[in-house]
């Protein structure tokens, strides 16, 4: 077992003003993906104002659609009787999948105003997002939340807020996975060895499926949330039911991508 790293969740006070990690997780995040996207726009045909723009854009997505998404997705009974639920950002509760949403909407925005094919910009930006997504998980961790079963592998630990028992640090499992893997998978493949850039479809297939496979199988040993609990047959969990349809577009990309062209 190891010892959970205690560390306070806010990272400054100024006076009445608190600045949480989790906070600043998603800024520093959202700070590299814009870097990133810097890096790669020549190759698609990006200037340094348009992908200013669209990380500005996509950025808004993401907080917008993540809260939105977490009280439709996992809090709708409490959103129906307090609609007001979804402005009460202090109280915590982002979805990845409402974020994804809000993602796509940013881009289709952006690409309504620049007149450029949707999924070319979706297949731009996408190998940007996995440093987010690291971003967050670790501000999970910090925050001792989205903790996983009791265990007895050598790296479990005790959570504040998870009783007596060592758990699966799960968050660090998808920080590692939706993180790390993934950027180093889309990295490579869209930018790192590539003479050219891939077919339409295939980076943002490849992360779709990829993100859907890691999320579902790190659900097996994460708690699910406490006033959803499991769906069905006693492990089927709401971040699982919302992975399934990721993995299905996931494939339908990549074989729209890469479908032989009649001679």
């Amino acid at each position: 077992m190891i010892n959970y790293p205690a560390i306070d969740p806010v990272a400054v006070s100024l006076g009445p003003v608190k600045i949480h990690w989790y906070g600043l997780m998603y800024i520093i995040g959202i700070g590299i993906g814009w870097w990133l996207a810097r890096i790669r726009a020549s190759k698609y045909g990006f200037s340094a104002e348009q992908v200013d723009d669209l990380v500005f854009y996509s950025a808004m997505g993401v907080i917008l659609g993540g809260r939105l998404g977490y009280t439709l997705f996992y809090n709708l009974p409490k959103f129906l009787s307090d609609p007001i639920l979804v402005f009460k950002v202090w109280e915590g509760g982002m979805s990845f999948h409402g974020g994804f949403l809000g993602v796509f909407f940013a881009g289709l925005y952006f690409a309504h105003k620049t007149k450029r094919n949707l999924i070319d910009i979706l297949d731009f930006i996408i190998p940007s997002v996995p440093i987010s997504l690291l971003c967050g998980r670790i501000g999970n961790f910090i925050n001792g939340e989205l903790f996983g079963k009791p265990s007895d592998v050598p790296w479990a630990m005790v959570f504040p807020g998870g009783g007596p028992l060592a758990r699966h640090p799960s968050q660090l499992y998808e920080a590692f996975l939706e993180g790390c893997v993934l950027f180093v998978v889309l990295w490579f493949f869209t930018y790192g060895t590539q003479n050219k850039r891939p077919p339409r479809y295939a980076a943002s297939g490849l992360f779709v499926l990829l993100y859907g496979l890691f999320r579902i199988g790190v659900e097996f040993v994460r708690v699910p949330d406490a006033h959803i609990g499991y769906l069905a047959f006693g492990w089927l969990t709401q971040g699982q039911l919302l992975s399934l349809p990721m993995i299905i577009l996931g494939l339908v990309f990549l074989y729209l991508a890469y479908r032989r062209q009649p001679a």
